[in-house]
């Protein structure tokens, strides 16, 4: 009797689940029937085939409830909090941020991505996005860092995820394969290096520890030892007003901190000559700051200024206005690695194989580019060279040389910031 009556009872149990269940049904339907997202009006005209999606696998899916009809149902996908480490290269793009209404740019380039594999949902504040570094325009980078929210596998990953610094094998096989199904359909100059799961209060331009830049150049007949002596200067903090872009509407504080400049030797040397980088490792940096940097060192390293220049120019009573000069071209810049605490991204087997695969491609690309270059160089080896008109050019170029400190200036911050607000007392 004991079992019949234990029977009874969970059969009444049942029913009362299947009640509740089939009222949350007709709720979801009443919502479905409300949706007005662009995969609906597809499907009722025979067309949703078109817009397939891809799943961690790289496979097709059209069912509605994978399209993430609408912000009404993809908000009941699980998510959680991301960072993507990101490598580009530079050329072809108008820097990486978006908001310079220029195209194309590494940060649009993604967000399509993200779109088309139906990770995200809703805008950027949403998603809590941030980016650790603006990128400028044909500025690369092998270690770019995002964060963001992004669909997920994981049911109890609703934004709430903690990270402890490590992660586990079922946070990293369960997961989908961000890095593999971005990189299915990113361009071939954009890639995602790995991912790493990350605390909702994580940003990835404050919470970033440091930046490492470096800048490749040939060393000629550059004085190597004086760059030293300058770059050595720049170490600690300053105000580097005098050696960035200055944005007097929306920078304030132009004290940055350096924390390491070293001029190395490469792994790459042409004929008799030398690849060199330097290494600049920083907390932050400001608009064009590491090219103009740059750029004085490329004066002293010609003889044509002193090491002493960058303690004047960074003297701001001495130098309170930044002299006429032209930064170092951008082709050269990279964005070596944004460092932060704890943080270790992660690749599945599979997404690394693919993508050591078309870095390979894509070296061979460049190295078969280079060799088109060669062959062009050998066939100009008929043209003769009148060394009289080289060595009058050279003369010149030396001789019209116009001291740093005896140049024309740039308006200073408070004429800028002078200038702004009379603008916006104009506007009102």
């Amino acid at each position: 009797m004991d079992l019949v009556a234990s029977l009874q009872s969970e059969l009444e149990t049942l029913r009362s689940r299947i009640k509740e269940l089939e009222s949350e049904n007709v709720k979801l339907s009443a919502r479905l029937s409300h949706c007005s997202c662009q995969e609906t009006k597809e499907k009722s005209n025979g067309s949703l085939e078109k817009n397939g999606v891809l799943d961690g696998h790289g496979k097709k899916k059209n069912k509605l409830r994978d399209l993430g009809c609408g912000t009404m149902v993809m908000h009941q996908f699980p998510k959680r909090y991301v960072a993507l480490k990101v490598m580009y290269f530079g050329p072809r793009f108008y820097g990486f941020a978006s908001e310079a209404q220029m195209d194309p740019t590494v940060e649009g380039e993604l967000f399509k991505a993200l779109k088309r594999t139906r990770l995200i949902f809703g805008d950027k504040r949403e998603l809590q996005y941030s980016r650790c570094g603006r990128t400028d325009k044909g500025v690369s980078s092998v270690g770019q860092v995002i964060s963001l929210f992004l669909r997920s596998k994981h049911r109890e990953s609703r934004g709430d995820n903690k990270y402890s610094g490590e992660i586990s094998v079922e946070e990293s096989c369960g997961e989908m394969d961000y890095v593999r199904l971005l990189n299915q359909v990113l361009p071939n100059d954009i890639r995602i290096m790995g991912w790493s799961p990350i605390p909702v209060g994580f940003s990835a331009r404050f919470s970033c520890l440091s930046r490492v830049y470096k800048y490749f150049f040939w060393h000629r007949n550059l004085n190597i030892t004086a760059m030293e002596t300058a770059a050595e200067k720049f170490l600690g903090e300053h105000d580097f007003r005098n050696f960035c872009k200055m944005d007097a509407g929306n920078v304030h504080n132009y004290r940055r901190h350096i924390i390491s400049f070293e001029i190395l030797p490469f792994n790459e040397s042409y004929k008799d000559d030398q690849l060199m980088i330097m290494k600049i490792k920083g907390s932050a940096f400001l608009w064009h700051q590491i090219r103009c940097m740059v750029a004085v060192l490329f004066l002293i390293g010609q003889g044509l200024e002193s090491p002493n220049v960058i303690d004047a120019l960074l003297d701001i009573e001495r130098t309170p206005r930044k002299p006429q000069f032209l930064m170092a071209p951008e082709i050269p810049l990279v964005l070596q690695s944004c460092e932060f605490e704890g943080l270790k991204f992660i690749c599945s087997s599979d997404a690394k194989q693919a993508l050591n695969e078309h870095l390979e491609r894509e070296c061979r690309s460049y190295k078969l580019q280079a060799a088109i270059f060669h062959e062009a160089m050998l066939s100009s080896s008929s043209v003769e060279i009148d060394n009289n008109i080289s060595s009058d050019r050279t003369k010149k170029k030396e001789a019209s040389h116009t001291p740093l400190l005896s140049r024309p200036t740039e308006p200073s911050y408070e004429e800028r910031r002078k200038k702004l607000d009379a603008g916006a007392r104009t506007r009102r």
